[in-house]
């Protein structure tokens, strides 16, 4: 019976879908913040796809901006409750990841 539980999370994995760099990023985060920790600590913040892992972000921003890519972290943020005129409603979750390049990298946006 063990066998065939490992033989099964093998088979997850495998048919785990492969998506490509540019379904990755979905959009850089330009705040204020981000901004100050691209400066200061070489880390920029990306909207990601909610189906991608570290694996998979890493990858992407290393090919599509060609840099190296030290640490990436992920968070998972909440969609929040808004109003539009007479009816409430909510904003969808969303996946944030908090990429660290290397010292002699850079990402520029503008």
């Amino acid at each position: 019976m063990g066998v065939a539980t490992a033989e099964s999370s093998a088979d997850k994995k495998q048919k785990k879908m492969k998506l490509k760099p540019h379904q990755v990023l979905v959009r850089p985060l330009v705040t204020e913040k981000g901004m100050h920790r691209a400066t200061r600590n070489n880390q920029y913040a990306f909207e990601v796809n909610p189906l991608a892992t570290k694996v998979d972000i890493r990858e992407a921003v290393e090919s599509l901006f060609e840099v190296k890519v030290l640490k990436v972290r992920t968070q998972n943020r909440k969609g929040t409750p808004r109003r539009y005129r007479f009816r409430w409603g909510r904003t969808k979750n969303w996946k944030k990841a908090i990429i660290t390049l290397d010292p002699e990298h850079r990402i520029d946006f503008f």
